[in-house]
């Protein structure tokens, strides 16, 4: 069972995948407040779950502190930003979600709040509250429409999706949220869900702002899952699957970023390269088994060291593996 840690206050809240905020050089701003998940979904890339084999941590960041690094990073992107809450679980997890929509939502520089997730915990009190704290949109990942495929593929027999796209239909009729499906292709077991999904996308008007469906193509990760049944699919394959499914449903599946008013932005980059040696201090449990987390000497950055589990308050040579995006994992040296 993975360890629930506190990001400590003064941690950087840039450098890390799982948690905080990332900035891939656009005006969408990745904010990631936690790492929990309810669900155990047999194809999840980051293994998330009750019943995760790899998780050593499991992440919460307070919310006075992801907004404190939130309001500096907006300054830097300037107007337009999309903030898009999508963790390595789920964001319904966590506790102060309603406020930490509020609080995003008061900034000048922000016009859209948008969120990922598969539902599980979502209900129509929440979705009020989040309406009126000024979400803009759930991109709402529902993978199968038969209850029985559903619940395999979510890993847990409490999912019910039916309950899912009931709140999916409330949120469109009842409130200001919009919504967008956003199904995992896992082939070949959803295969023959697909054209009912798009079906549910038209049915319930979803994407009144946005696309109304954004299918996903099933991702594997060394330290993600998979079963025997599933079978890779590369993008080619994708691409002429959607476009396939366009001429037989008239539903535009190739979603491009600029259809989400997705463009470049000022970014803060972190100033190393890979191969570059640095001293970093370990402040707590890495989030997957025989990982640390750290942070560099000036605590501008985190840093995910990989390799060794070691004890906070260590202070160890890295050399970098990866600095893609400003992410930042490194291995003792």
């Amino acid at each position: 069972m993975a360890e629930l840690f506190e990001i400590p206050d003064g941690t950087p809240l840039m450098g890390a995948v799982t948690f905080g905020l990332i900035d891939r050089g656009t005006n969408v701003i990745q904010v990631r407040p936690s790492t929990s998940c309810p669900l155990n979904c047999i194809f999840c890339s980051t293994d998330a779950g009750p019943y995760s084999q790899r998780r050593r941590a499991e992440y919460v960041v307070r919310l006075d502190h992801m907004m404190e690094w939130f309001r500096e990073l907006v300054k830097v992107k300037g107007s337009g930003v999309e903030a898009h809450i999508d963790t390595v679980g789920d964001p319904f997890t966590y506790p102060q979600l309603v406020e930490l929509v509020q609080e995003i939502k008061k900034l000048e520089e922000v016009r859209i709040v948008s969120m990922q997730t598969h539902g599980h915990l979502m209900n129509e009190r929440i979705l009020g509250e989040l309406a009126e704290a000024g979400l803009s949109r759930i991109n709402l990942s529902v993978d199968a429409l038969d209850p029985w495929l559903a619940k395999r593929l979510a890993g847990t027999e409490g999912y019910d999706v039916e309950r899912v796209v009931a709140n999916a239909r409330y949120a469109l009729e009842n409130t200001s949220v919009d919504v967008l499906l956003a199904p995992v292709w896992v082939h070949p077991l959803n295969d023959s869900e697909l054209e009912g999904l798009i079906a549910l996308a038209k049915d319930m008007d979803a994407g009144r702002r946005s696309p109304p469906l954004g299918i996903q193509k099933c991702e594997y990760h060394r330290f993600g899952r998979r079963t025997k049944e599933m079978r890779h699919v590369s993008w080619y394959t994708f691409y002429g699957k959607m476009r396939e499914l366009e001429k037989k449903t008239g539903m535009k599946l190739v979603i491009r970023a600029s259809d989400f008013g997705i463009r470049p932005a000022r970014t803060v980059e972190a100033p190393f390269r890979v191969g570059e040696r640095l001293m970093v201090r370990i402040v707590g449990p890495g989030w997957l088994n025989g990982e640390s987390l750290a942070t560099t000497r000036d605590l501008r950055w985190a840093v995910t060291v990989v390799g060794e589990e070691l004890p906070a308050g260590e202070e160890v040579r890295v050399r970098l593996l990866r600095t893609k995006d400003s992410i930042l994992v490194g291995r003792p040296s």
